[in-house]
């Protein structure tokens, strides 16, 4: 009995290492102590960025403190040896759900290097800053990257030519590149690199192209050495209410890559967006990639391509790619072929409801245990330290699948199981492929390895069970790096959420150890991963809600609606009460979608 616990104790410890260690997948290399001639530096450009913010106060567009921004941006190019213009013009807000701001001046800074005629590559990043925090993130790392990019370009013999545009107004809803397409540059932009932040640290993601997007898989594949970046991503962000000046560019239909960082979203658009928080490694991450697109764009032709590919990163090491149609056919292929090997062996209806029921077990315990913590914590109490409540989340999964597994799949051999998952992971697959076609590629290679070992006992018994580990493991190595994304893109939760996204790692390493698990019995075994779970909760719930490194947003602005006559305090938080006497009541503003405290 002893053994038993020792044995399953060290199954689930292991196992919550490695949920735990999900952030190595995504690690960035540390910044190039030295730098060979065309590479790009990160600590000069870091340098400059700190030159331009200076006393690090807020920026926005149309104020004096950009323009003094904007004075400083201009002197240092021109000190590098390149020729800004500033175009003075008004432009207007064309986002439906961001109206705060009609119209505004904005004068955007363009550089032009490399020669006059072509088709032009067009890099874009913003200069001004949000009324609240220094923009170091959002956007001075794109400015940073840009300066840095077009010392490096403007040292080249170029084939075409090579637009920079620092454009203000982003803030205002994108307002400085609509004033861009009124430029007569705009004309003869045949491509575009649009650099963004909704972070300070972690890898810059490529999360966004053009649609469709065969050419700019084509040049990112090619082009960066450490990708980060799938098309489930880049599906998911197209369903959500979110911009950025790609969205103005849109209809331009130039080839298009979206790259930004979202590493401690808690320091966006907040005073704590600031230079001591933007991590060096980040820009090198962003620099390295911006310089290698653009130095192909703007000396090659781009892949002429009209098919759409579904693509992922291997742990930022390599990019997979596949067209769309050959991924739909073979998760099609797969789940026919899982049917009738589980018809077959049996067993079916169990090890699907074991999938089904983990899933759904598992959140409703997150669902749970947040409510019971959140009753005595207000606000999102796993801001400084989500780590805890995510480990607590994926224990909860081990939980409900150890019970499960010793109840519904008792009766079930593991070779009866493992097919089940198979199933209910391409079940899962096409679900997801209905709204984001993109996803399909996270669900077709760990089956279709898992089905070469089935095939291949046939020679060599022990074959499908080293597959199902192989299976697992490049399902960590992809699915591992994606959760671990989410993790940092979802701070602000639902956290529950990540109970039904960690079971597709942990369950299929469970039936594996079902043995094991089975020896236990039903009683050790829900003991043990009860008594981890609890515990795990009882950390998150103590741990301090925030830091000086993730604090609460707290935001406080004042609206007046001139039709009806109206106006409001308003407090944008993480939805605590407010510490301030009043009738405050939860609502929306007219201007914006966003959740926020309102005082008449």
């Amino acid at each position: 009995m002893r053994r038993s616990i020792l044995g399953l104790a060290v199954v689930l410890l292991v196992l919550l290492g490695a949920m735990a260690a999900k952030s190595v997948l995504i690690a960035l290399p540390p910044v190039r102590a030295h730098n060979d001639p065309g590479q790009f530096d990160a600590e000069r450009a870091a340098g400059r960025l700190a030159f331009l913010l200076g006393d690090e106060r807020p920026h926005p567009a149309d104020t004096p403190a950009n323009d003094f921004v904007r004075g400083k941006l201009a002197m240092l190019l021109q000190s590098m040896g390149m020729q800004p213009v500033v175009r003075d013009q008004v432009a207007c807000n064309e986002l439906f759900k961001q109206r705060g701001v009609s119209c505004a001046r904005v004068r955007n800074v363009i550089v032009v290097l490399g020669p006059p005629a072509g088709k032009a590559v067009l890099l874009n990043a913003h200069y001004d800053s949000t009324p609240v925090g220094p923009g170091a993130g959002d956007d001075g790392i794109g400015v940073a990257t840009l300066l840095e990019v077009g010392s490096i370009l403007q040292k080249r013999a170029l084939k075409r030519p090579v637009i920079l545009l620092f454009n203000e107004g982003e803030e205002l809803g994108l307002v400085g590149a609509r004033a861009f397409l009124a430029d007569p540059l705009s004309r003869n932009v045949g491509s575009l690199v649009n650099l963004e932040a909704r972070g300070v640290s972690g890898p810059a993601n490529m999360f966004e192209t053009s649609v469709p997007n065969g050419a700019a898989i084509a040049l990112f594949s090619r082009t960066a050495a450490h990708p980060v970046a799938n098309s489930l991503s880049t599906d998911v962000y197209r369903l959500m209410p979110n911009y950025t000046d790609v969205n103005s560019f849109a209809d331009r239909h130039w080839l298009t890559l979206n790259i930004a960082p979202i590493g401690n979203e808690t320091r966006y658009h907040s005073a704590g967006d600031n230079l001591a928080a933007l991590d060096h490694r980040t820009l090198q991450h962003m620099g390295d990639q911006t310089l290698a697109a653009a130095a192909r764009l703007a000396n090659e032709s781009p892949a002429v391509s009209s098919g759409n590919r579904i693509f992922m990163d291997v742990s930022g090491r390599t990019l997979i790619t596949l067209p769309l149609i050959v991924g739909v056919v073979l998760l099609v292929a797969l789940l026919i072929a899982f049917a009738i090997i589980g018809w077959r062996r049996g067993g079916m209806v169990r090890g699907v409801a074991l999938a089904v029921g983990t899933m759904i077990g598992s959140a409703a315990v997150a669902w749970i245990a947040l409510a019971a913590i959140g009753a005595i914590r207000h606000g999102m109490f796993w801001r400084a330290e989500p780590a805890w409540t995510h480990l607590a989340t994926y224990a909860g999964v081990m939980l409900a699948g150890a019970i499960l597994l010793l109840t519904i799949g008792s009766k079930a051999e593991r070779t009866q199981l493992r097919t089940a998952f198979w199933f209910v992971v391409l079940l899962i697959g096409g679900a997801i492929g209905l709204l984001a076609p993109g996803g399909i590629i996270f669900f077709l290679f760990p089956p279709l390895i898992a089905l070469a070992g089935i095939v291949a006992t046939r020679w060599w018994q022990p074959a499908e069970q080293l597959a199902g580990w192989l299976a697992i493991l490049f399902l960590y190595l992809t699915w591992g790096a994606m959760l671990a994304l989410l993790e940092e893109l979802l701070n602000g939760g639902p956290m529950w959420l990540f109970a039904p996204l960690g079971t597709l790692i942990i369950l299929p390493v469970l039936i594996e150890a079902a043995p094991l698990i089975r020896s236990a019995g039903l009683r050790l075994a829900g003991l043990v991963s009860g008594i981890l779970t609890i515990v795990l909760w009882g950390v998150a719930a103590a741990a301090p809600a925030y830091s000086a490194d993730r604090q609460q947003r707290f935001v406080i602005e004042h609206a007046t609606d001139l039709d009806r006559g109206k106006s409001w305090w308003s407090v944008v938080n993480d939805g605590a009460p407010i510490p301030a006497p009043g009738h405050w009541t939860r609502g929306k503003l007219p201007h914006s979608e966003r959740l926020r405290w309102l005082l008449p």
